[in-house]
């Protein structure tokens, strides 16, 4: 799950990350008053979106004037903002942040995520922020830094010190730095993160560290232990479609095909997918109902796949060990009662009950073709879809 910037801001300031002074709003006329009780001369407004690139599409404005604090917000607030991290259609602007600005003498990069390889949590550094880290991983891979936590001693202060001296940091900000990493090392283990990215971290010219942004990613499956935290999601970040199936726990993701599946198991959902692209087709989604799923969650699922209206086909590889290939029957059959099918179904079932299942669908009186293996599956799917109207 994400966190927008002013969330995460705040999870910052509760652990003791500083970060510039600002308020969250949702109408122009707020932040114009948000403007006012920070003082001062000029003002930063930010979309609160859940993507990357804001200031190059425009997401990010200084201005200095109390009316264009209201102006800006108001020609933010209610738009999408479309990123090069966006599709097409963009994210809508329901929020923006207003705060003061930082003097600004240098832009560092600091980030903390899981390293899967490693299985630990890393440090990232560079002193080059403020720029796309996988362009300076790409181009000055030497100007990035590494640091691993060992799980049992935790961060310790000669990494913290070696980070400093990296960076170039002399003074009250090498000083400011240890406390930094040390905050957002326990910021991280106790919510559960996966992901905690300043982008820049800020030297200020009185030699000060400031989070002037923000990113946070949530584990969803530690988000039981942090209601609160929980609390901030915010559905209108999120398509639609995948909102509906985190209530199902079902695992969507939205692509651009027109061959839907729906696979139980990750993997077998992975290789589905490729299938289906060798046969000349492209998926319209990613589509685990699970291994231990139900005739309930199968028929939510199949409610997800008929709601996408670029689907021209659809592709369903059960492979049934601890799932009974004849609930995975039952759940097409009520979907297609209560939604009202009419495209194309392929059906690949092998495992447990398998024949039930098949024999289900058989009585049914539905127009399904039932696939003698994968690489047949995909075919008829992909077929189907290109002879769709």
């Amino acid at each position: 799950m994400n966190l927008h910037e002013f969330q995460a801001k705040q999870l910052f300031n509760r652990y003791g990350i500083p970060t510039p002074q600002g308020q969250s709003v949702t109408e122009p006329a707020q932040a114009r008053l948000a403007a006012e009780l920070l003082s001062g001369e000029r003002w930063v407004i930010k979309a609160q979106v859940h993507t990357g690139g804001r200031g190059k599409a425009g997401g990010v404005k200084v201005v200095n004037t109390l009316d264009d604090v209201e102006n800006t917000a108001a020609a933010m607030l209610g738009q999408k903002l479309i990123t090069q991290q966006t599709t097409a259609e963009g994210l809508p602007i329901n929020q923006v942040l207003v705060e003061k600005p930082s003097n600004i003498v240098r832009e560092l990069y600091l980030a903390v995520l899981v390293d899967r390889s490693s299985q630990r949590i890393v440090f990232m550094l560079s002193s080059e922020g403020g720029m796309d880290i996988e362009a300076v991983a790409e181009k000055s891979p030497e100007a990035i830094l590494n640091l691993y936590v060992d799980p049992v001693v935790g961060l310790q202060s000669y990494q913290c010190r070696r980070a400093g001296f990296f960076l170039g940091l002399t003074g009250e900000s090498f000083k400011q730095l240890q406390r930094v990493m040390q905050n957002l090392y326990q910021l991280f283990v106790e919510n559960d993160a996966s992901l905690v990215e300043v982008n820049p971290l800020v030297v200020t010219d009185e030699e000060d560290l400031l989070a002037v942004d923000a990113k946070i990613n949530l584990d969803d499956n530690g988000l039981f232990r942090h209601q609160d935290l929980a609390d901030m999601f915010d559905p209108s970040q999120e398509d639609s479609a995948e909102v509906i199936a985190r209530e199902f726990d079902l695992n969507y993701i939205s692509l651009e095909g027109n061959v839907a599946c729906m696979v139980n198991g990750a993997g077998l959902a992975m290789a589905t997918m490729d299938l289906i692209q060798k046969e000349g087709g492209q998926p319209a989604n990613f589509l685990d109902v699970g291994g231990g799923t139900t005739a309930q969650k199968v028929a939510e699922a199949f409610k997800l796949i008929l709601a996408d209206k670029n689907v021209k086909s659809i592709l369903v590889n059960i492979f049934g060990g601890i799932v009974r290939c004849d609930l995975i029957a039952q759940g097409i059959i009520q979907a297609a009662k209560e939604v009202g099918l009419s495209l194309p179904v392929v059906v690949r079932l092998e495992g447990t009950n398998a024949e039930l299942g098949r024999e289900l669908l058989a009585k049914s009186e539905m127009s399904i073709y039932a696939a003698q293996d994968l690489t047949d599956a995909a075919k008829h799917a992909v077929a189907a879809a290109q002879e769709a109207p």
